[in-house]
């Protein structure tokens, strides 16, 4: 509540005394929680002003309340509500000790292999001391005070025209940016004009299904893929159909029996999702073959691809394919990267580059949903690019990655040998780890024993729509840990597989 506004109403009809009044109904605000310990009351002069009484009537107030334990008043920090509540007078709401956990939206899905909305906490391990969670970049690495710097320069350099409403599709500055970086990094002619800023590739991925999916609809999707995008593309009421992947991506010659085997036709395929650069969670990267499959596919049913390109900084084998998008030539593909993983994931900017004849309908659905991306957020993101600050950042993630990519590999195959099997690991900040020596055994069995060891891991069977693995498998994050923290939490997995896998 802010320290000038007070929800307080007095009855000058009324024969209880104006002072009194006000004693009582800012206690039973604080009995009731909606003034809770350490929150501000206005100053006197205020708090009289806004009631229309003389100051006198809030002081003795305000004295009383303090005799009586409930407000406290420090110099400096003014009046505020007690830390140290009689116990009568002690805030009743709920105590927020976890963070909220949001409802599916579409529980009629239920009991389905695709239905996993989101991830589960494997544990109840708060500050676990090894946390192999993906998608993690190595955030206590930032240059928080270099960011520091672009967010001052963009204050510094603000208008009228940047502290308005901006434009829906980006400022001109980042969309620039990001074009320059999309034809340096993946060899992609990216337009600003075609490009639009969004608030995280999410954004992107739920306009682009709003705008092009109708109920009755098929999006086609990598099998396994993240549990997320079930409901983003879900949500539209369009039939969600998983085709397999192998080593080459997508089973694009898959795609047609698998529509039909769920009750469709092929020509009502309007999206196809795909993670070509590492795809998740197998981190299998899409061959040339594959690539011109689905593009030749694509045009002849008139679908839309959407590339994911969500690790697309972060190559670590000698040979690197240009982005899908790249090639797309007369196939509708729409380019949709964040820097989520390269910068840090608060900053909840991302972007969509679009075919020309997509560009004004996905403005008009943002345009509804959130007006704009925050301005002054884009000016830092832009200075921080322009001034050489980005390609630093990303050039000392790289070699920290690849130290800590090679750590965790050595670790695994140190202490499970030829017992495990390892993919994803030509990209991206995490690997796909199989326990082919521990058939049989539980993913939930190895969580629990790794967790009684203070380590986290997070099974991979749940992205998995049409076949599951039968071995034990995990995805295995490496970017937020130092490499003494993967040596050492490695060999706490170990022993965890060999209690889990003994039982």
């Amino acid at each position: 509540m802010s320290s000038s506004q007070l929800l307080v109403v007095l009855d000058r009809d009324s024969p209880v005394p104006l002072q009194q009044q006000l004693c009582e109904q800012i206690g039973g605000s604080v009995r009731s929680g909606r003034l809770r310990p350490g929150d501000p009351v206005p100053p006197s002069r205020e708090l009289a002003h806004q009631l229309g009484v003389s100051r006198t009537v809030v002081t003795r107030a305000y004295e009383l309340l303090r005799a009586n334990g409930v407000l406290t008043a420090r110099r400096g920090s003014g009046t505020r509500v007690s830390g140290e509540l009689p116990d009568e007078r002690r805030e009743s709401g709920p105590a927020l000790r976890a963070p909220l956990r949001p409802e599916p939206p579409l529980p009629t899905d239920t009991g389905s292999g695709l239905w996993q909305p989101w991830e589960p906490a494997p544990t109840h391990l708060p500050d676990a001391a090894y946390d192999f969670r993906h998608g993690t970049p190595a955030l206590a690495s930032f240059p928080v005070a270099r960011w520091r710097q672009s967010l001052a320069a963009a204050v510094s350099r603000a208008d009228a025209t940047t502290l308005g409403y901006g434009p829906a599709e980006g400022t001109p500055a980042l969309r620039t940016r990001i074009a320059a970086l999309l034809r340096r990094s993946r060899a992609f002619d990216a337009a600003p004009e075609h490009t639009v800023v969004t608030s995280g590739a999410t954004q992107a991925m739920d306009i682009l299904v709003r705008l092009l999916v109708g109920p009755d609809e098929v999006v086609v999707i990598e099998d396994p893929s993240h549990t997320v995008l079930r409901q983003i593309f879900g949500y539209s009421r369009a039939a969600v159909v998983p085709v397999p992947v192998d080593e080459e991506g997508l089973r694009v010659d898959e795609i047609d029996d698998r529509v039909r085997a769920h009750g469709h036709h092929p020509g009502r395929v309007r999206l196809v999702y795909v993670t070509p650069s590492h795809q998740f969670p197998t981190g299998f990267v899409m061959s040339e073959r594959r690539r011109r499959e689905l593009l030749r596919w694509a045009r002849g049913r008139a679908a839309t691809v959407l590339e994911d390109d969500y690790h697309n900084e972060f190559t670590f084998a000698p040979g690197r394919l240009s982005a899908l998008a790249a090639d797309a030539r007369d196939a509708d593909v729409v380019y949709v990267g964040s820097f989520s993983k390269t910068l840090f994931p608060s900053l909840r900017i991302g972007y969509a580059v679009l075919p020309p004849h997509l560009v004004r309908p996905f403005l008009g659905v943002k345009w509804i949903t959130d007006r704009l991306t925050p301005t002054v957020t884009q000016a830092a993101l832009a200075e921080f690019i322009g001034s050489g600050a980005y390609a630093r950042h990303i050039s000392r993630m790289d070699r920290l990655y690849r130290q800590r990519r090679a750590r965790l590999l050595e670790a695994l195959y140190e202490h499970f040998g030829a017992g495990v099997r390892i993919s994803g690991a030509a990209a991206g900040l995490h690997v796909l780890v199989t326990l082919s020596d521990a058939p049989g055994t539980e993913e939930s069995a190895i969580v629990r024993a790794a967790a009684a060891r203070d380590v986290r891991v997070y099974p991979a069977s749940g992205y998995f729509a049409i076949r599951p693995p039968v071995e034990p498998t995990f995805l295995i994050g490496y970017a937020a840990l130092s490499t003494a923290r993967i040596t050492e939490g490695v060999a706490l997995l170990a022993a965890a597989v060999r209690q889990a896998t003994a039982r």
